[in-house]
């Protein structure tokens, strides 16, 4: 009997214990994940609206960081999740070791992808010196990125050069 009473007390103890502290809490509900895809997508929206507003810009290898007139691939990157929160190192291999690995199948607006070039081909297809350019993935098939003649712009990345020369993808957007 006194073993039964003591199982009761500390079980109660126990529950008044976990609702005080808000519950167990090991999977989010479907209202949570809905607010973090919705801030997901809000946050990776304003890293391309801002993006865009640097559409044609010219292209400039080694441009200096924070520098507006000209851009190369990492330092538009760079720059435009900078002033959104995110920080990410300069260059496109730093830049794919500043998140997470995700599949190309799962790729979502404000990811950042990556390809190869011609000068890094030589390069085994996982390895990281593969990376010699970055691009934001702006959604169905787009890349949002600076190389070349017309600055920065968009390109399909789902068939072609891109498609042909894509390497990886990572999410730094949390």
């Amino acid at each position: 009997m006194k073993l039964q009473l003591g199982k009761k007390l500390i079980i109660a103890s126990l529950s008044a214990t976990i609702a005080l502290s808000g519950g167990l809490t090991a999977l989010p509900t479907q209202t949570e994940a809905a607010i973090s895809n919705a801030a997901f997508a809000n946050k990776a929206n304003k890293i391309i609206d801002l993006a865009d507003n640097y559409m044609g810009r010219p292209y400039k290898l080694g441009a200096k960081t924070g520098n507006t007139s000209s851009f190369d691939c990492s330092s538009l990157v760079q720059f435009v999740y900078q002033k959104n929160g995110i920080k990410l190192a300069r260059g496109a291999r730093g830049q794919y070791e500043n998140g997470k690995p995700i599949k190309r199948s799962q790729l979502k607006r404000g990811d950042l992808v990556f390809f190869s070039t011609t000068a890094t081909l030589k390069y085994s297809k996982n390895s990281i010196k593969r990376i010699g350019h970055v691009g934001i993935y702006a959604g169905n098939n787009k890349v949002l990125h600076t190389f070349g003649e017309g600055g920065v712009k968009y390109s399909n990345m789902g068939s072609g050069w891109w498609d042909k020369h894509y390497v990886t993808a990572v999410r730094v957007i949390k």
